[in-house]
């Protein structure tokens, strides 16, 4: 199994698990999402930031006290212009 990638944001090769690719070991991710509503047994969600096919094993709110942080860091990813992944982060979904 190949353990380096070259994300879509960099031209560097860099570790699979410093990246969101999806050829990782183990499919499992993390995601923050918004919660919409809820129908029955189905919660509908916005900003879902997951690749398809990623199981889902746990939902659990998002308790600002716990959860959020405020001296974190990105990495490699800092360096990136802000105008460089916009343009490489846009998907095309017409398709």
């Amino acid at each position: 199994m190949k353990l380096t990638v070259v994300p879509y944001l960099d031209d560097t090769e860099r570790g699979v698990f410093a990246t969101r690719a999806s050829c990782r070991p183990n499919r499992l991710g993390l995601s923050l999402v918004q919660l919409c509503s809820v129908e029955g047994n189905v919660l509908c969600i916005e900003d879902v930031d997951i690749l398809d096919g990623t199981p889902l094993i746990d939902i659990k709110p998002y308790i600002r006290r716990f959860d959020a942080r405020d001296s974190v860091r990105s990495g490699w990813q800092e360096r990136i212009d802000n105008d460089i992944a916009q343009i490489r982060g846009r998907r095309n979904y017409d398709t």
